[in-house]
């Protein structure tokens, strides 16, 4: 793709990408459009429905940031959490916080880089200490 300009990114007729496209935080307000983050915010989701309309940022060496933006009057109600779905999320973090060389929990999650509890990945740290 070619490097796009700001003025390239403004199609609000949808001719040149298919959907309406305007140049990153351009977008009329009075279309009742928002991002995916905008309306979960708002307690909503997309619900299924197509996208309405896009976003693009330019940038100088890579393809242009691409923001999809949806109708807010056919977005729906964000589904609850399930009691399944808690316990599901629990487990998930509690593996998150458990050390695989002690076996402890950690009372945080475990950075990636490290791969285990700071006390276990500087033990010399933290006799000092």
């Amino acid at each position: 793709m070619k490097r796009l300009t700001l003025a390239d990114c403004f199609d609000p007729t949808g001719e040149r990408f298919g959907i309406p496209t305007y140049p990153w935080r351009h977008a009329p307000d009075d279309l009742g459009l928002a991002t995916r983050r905008q309306l979960r915010s708002q307690g909503l989701r997309p619900g299924g429905q197509g996208i309405a309309a896009q976003l693009f940022r330019p940038r100088r060496r890579r393809e242009p940031l691409t923001a999809y933006l949806y109708r807010v009057d056919r977005a729906l109600p964000v589904r609850p959490m399930t009691p399944g779905m808690w316990r599901a999320h629990e487990a998930m973090m509690r593996a998150r916080r458990t050390c695989p060389e002690c076996r402890r929990d950690a009372g945080y999650v475990i950075p990636p880089t490290l791969g285990m509890c700071v006390t276990c990945a500087y033990p010399e740290e933290q006799r000092a200490a």
